[in-house]
């Protein structure tokens, strides 16, 4: 339920402090979950794909 009453100063700021902080918190787990993903896509192709379009013969030679 949503509270309707008018909050003191010190507790609207305490308030959008502390949502500032779980929101920072969401957007860095989503980050953090969405490189895992493409990590995980990366490795998928790597495993899955030709191992000679990866490392050609003779890619270790100059």
């Amino acid at each position: 339920m949503v509270e309707t009453r008018i909050k003191p100063h010190l507790e609207q700021e305490a308030a959008e402090k502390r949502r500032a902080v779980q929101r920072r918190a969401a957007v860095r787990n989503k980050v953090f979950g969405l490189l895992m993903v493409a990590a995980a896509i990366v490795a998928w192709w790597l495993v899955h794909t030709n191992p000679k379009w990866i490392f050609p013969a003779g890619w270790w030679q100059w």
